[in-house]
């Protein structure tokens, strides 16, 4: 069986900028965020394997119908984490085989961009936590440390840490890959108002918008960065170099 690759994420932390990269290679199979879908709509669309989709309705027959495409291509899933998936914790044996990594960004600005897109977020949603607890799940499953991608390094440095990251699944480093055509894809259609900027996008960019509500001046989302900063600060130490 080839690789299943997961990549676990809090929101905004330029993850489907990440996975827009890998379905630039066209050499993996590519699933958008399907455990978050599962738990929102309670059913989601993953591929047959013979260019269509299948609709599954549980956390184990998703994971089964990875495991199908893996018998003939490697696959690579990302998941964002505003739930605590309890199915991983309930039964690690079924992501015990999996390549888990991760991508964080510096908290203060991820959580100005989540109010200004979800001003009802709660401090939950805001994710590090959750991240952290799976990243504490998955690292007892296995002697190899997950590798974690710093989301401003990825945005300074693209082919390094795209290359580092490679090696650390054990993928081959695909360079034309780093480049792709503006679009709108299928893939992201559920959430679509959270992916502007990557349909518009060409490649890996630091976004440069400056919120008018940040953790600086409201009182609420000072006590999110406090509550998450130190989850933060535990994952980015194991950042790829």
């Amino acid at each position: 069986m080839n690789k299943i690759i997961a990549m676990w994420a809090h929101q905004r932390a330029m993850s489907t900028a990440f996975l827009r990269m890998m379905i630039e290679r066209g050499d993996v199979t590519v699933i958008h965020e399907p455990l978050v879908t599962l738990i929102d709509e309670g059913r989601v669309s993953v591929p047959d394997g013979s260019g269509g989709l299948l609709e599954v309705d549980s956390e184990a027959a998703l994971f089964g119908q990875m495991r199908e495409l893996a018998r003939t291509r490697t696959v690579f899933f990302k998941d964002t984490v505003e739930h605590r998936y309890e199915y991983l914790f309930a039964h690690p044996e079924e992501i015990a085989d999996f390549e888990h990594t991760f991508i964080v960004r510096e908290p203060h600005r991820t959580i100005s961009s989540l109010y200004h897109m979800k001003p009802t977020i709660t401090c939950k949603e805001v994710g590090y936590e959750h991240l952290f607890e799976i990243f504490e799940l998955v690292r007892g499953l296995k002697p190899k440390l997950p590798a974690v991608i710093d989301a401003e390094r990825l945005v300074a440095d693209p082919r390094a840490v795209v290359a580092r990251w490679c090696g650390e699944v054990d993928l081959p480093f695909v360079e034309r890959a780093l480049a792709w055509a503006p679009e709108d894809r299928p893939e992201w259609r559920r959430t679509q108002a959270w992916h502007t900027g990557v349909a518009q996008s060409s490649g890996f960019f630091a976004p440069s918008r400056d919120y008018e509500v940040t953790a600086d001046n409201h009182p609420l989302l000072k006590q999110y960065f406090e509550h998450h900063q130190p989850f933060y600060e535990k994952l980015i130490r194991h950042a790829i170099r």
